[in-house]
């Protein structure tokens, strides 16, 4: 064989050394034995078998422990919300049916003698404005107190504010009555008559009492009550918003606050709308700072549908009059005002489930 064609061979034959002079070792080098893999079908082995079915049957079982627990708790809840309607249905109606008057027009509420004559008007009305008005005050104090928080207070500032507005919530209803009718009230007294000297014309803004005891004074205790809840649950929601869309409005120029408009309040929509309807029924609900503030009207005093006259709302009626309970006409008379609440607040949930619903749907 030529030297060409040795050359060659020893290029094209990749087991043998390419420097010249040495010995090919590759022959003689042990190679590692390696496992062969499974082959594909290949049954598995009892042990492992017997584990699998074991994790299977404990993790059905879990699933259907806790779907049970779920489905139980959900149907217990319904189930009271019903129990309720229908307690209260049940007492109520038969004073329904006595009464001489409209029940959902009339103003008059006779329950003493062996005729009955009363109706909701004045406490609904009274409920409703009082609750509408607390609603239009911190409703935006707490949304901006929530921004202020999360977008543009420092970490060092946020906390320890956040934890002050939060306490508010811990402070019982009773003290925030005797605030109201011993602190707030009077200092409140000069604003209404100035509101109702300018804007008297108006029957919302018409004159009323001189006292702290005023449907006015009642609003703005129930939004300081309510600001608490509408501000944690708005902070927490403002808080979730993505960085992403926060960051992409910030390169494409937009302020502070136009990233905030774009992107931060209508990502939180529907969880303000949210906040906003539990504050609302709390504000509805509310007894013992009501009853502390709120003037009772005379017996034979005109409606007069003012922020600045007294009046009686479902929840404090009923606390005012408990004592009265001691026929099941008088009872049933007072627990039929307490079924109009409880549809009330009912209504409020619902329709603010709603909207939160298609808000969060649009976000």
């Amino acid at each position: 064989m030529s030297v060409t064609e040795t050359g060659e061979s020893e290029a094209l034959d990749p087991t043998r050394s390419p420097v010249a002079g040495h010995k090919d070792v590759s022959a003689h080098t042990p190679v590692p034995a390696v496992n062969p893999s499974p082959r594909r079908g290949a049954a598995p082995r009892a042990s492992d078998s017997r584990s699998g079915v074991k994790l299977a049957k404990i993790g059905r079982a879990g699933d259907r422990t806790f779907l049970g627990v779920s489905a139980g708790s959900g149907a217990l809840i319904v189930l009271l919300v019903v129990f309720v309607g229908v307690f209260l249905l049940v007492l109520a109606l038969p004073s329904l049916l006595d009464n001489k008057a409209n029940f959902l027009t009339s103003q008059e509420w006779k329950v003493s003698g062996s005729e009955l004559r009363f109706g909701i008007a004045g406490l609904l009305w009274t409920t409703v404005l009082s609750s509408v008005v607390a609603m239009a005050v911190a409703v935006p104090i707490a949304i901006g107190v929530a921004l202020f928080i999360t977008q543009y207070a420092p970490r060092r500032v946020a906390g320890p504010l956040a934890f002050l507005v939060d306490l508010l919530a811990a402070v019982p209803s009773v003290v925030f009555g005797l605030w109201g009718i011993a602190v707030l009230g009077p200092r409140l007294v000069p604003v209404s008559e100035w509101l109702s000297t300018h804007l008297g014309f108006i029957p919302l803004f018409a004159p009323g009492i001189r006292s702290p005891g005023t449907v006015f004074v009642v609003a703005i205790v129930l939004a300081i009550m309510i600001l608490p809840i509408v501000t944690a649950i708005s902070r927490d929601v403002f808080m979730q918003t993505p960085r992403d869309h926060m960051e992409a409005a910030l390169a494409l120029g937009a302020t502070r606050w136009e990233t905030i408009r774009t992107a931060v309040l209508p990502y939180g929509r529907s969880g303000v709308i949210s906040a906003s309807m539990l504050g609302l029924g709390r504000a509805l609900g509310e007894t013992i700072a009501v009853m502390i503030i709120l003037s009772k009207p005379a017996d034979n005093a005109g409606f007069v549908p003012s922020l600045f006259a007294g009046g009686e709302t479902f929840a404090s009626k009923i606390a005012n009059n408990a004592q009265e309970f001691d026929t099941p006409s008088k009872t049933g008379a007072y627990i039929a005002s307490g079924l109009v609440l409880f549809i009330v607040t009912f209504a409020v949930n619902a329709v603010a489930r709603v909207i939160a619903e298609r808000g969060h749907a649009k976000s």
